[in-house]
């Protein structure tokens, strides 16, 4: 069984049928084969983005049931001070954000593979994968 680490973008991206990833993120949220964990960061970044950029607090209630199917998979990591240190180490290592690069330093840490929508941050610098590339050869 593969144990994946999503971040805030594929939960985002399963929610949001307009979202280029919207299937195949939808499709790990739902495959019986993975185990999903995720960051304890994301709870904030998937609420933040229902309220403020969709303009959709009523969808923030079913994005963080989401998440607790998740925390029932795999768990939710917490942030820790050792955890943030190495965030911090990536963020200026690949200049990334401390909140994305603590999704890189979980992953690390939990020796599981990080899942990203996001290109320009995590996957162009090979921290992350795809949704889609979960099941390519």
């Amino acid at each position: 069984m593969t144990t994946l680490l999503l971040d805030a973008s594929v939960v985002l991206a399963a929610f949001d049928p307009e979202d280029d990833h919207h299937r195949s993120a939808n499709a790990l949220l739902v495959d019986p084969s993975l185990t999903l964990t995720t960051l304890d960061l994301v709870r904030y970044e998937v609420a933040n983005v229902a309220v403020r950029a969709w303009r959709a607090p009523k969808t923030v209630a079913s994005l963080l049931a989401a998440v607790e199917r998740i925390a029932d998979d795999g768990g939710v990591i917490e942030s820790t001070a050792a955890l943030l240190e190495r965030a911090a180490e990536l963020a200026e290592q690949h200049t990334i954000s401390v909140y994305d690069a603590a999704y890189a330093a979980a992953a690390d840490q939990a020796d599981r593979r990080l899942v990203s929508c996001d290109d320009r941050d995590l996957v162009s610098k090979a921290l992350a994968i795809h949704p889609a590339s979960v099941h390519s050869p």
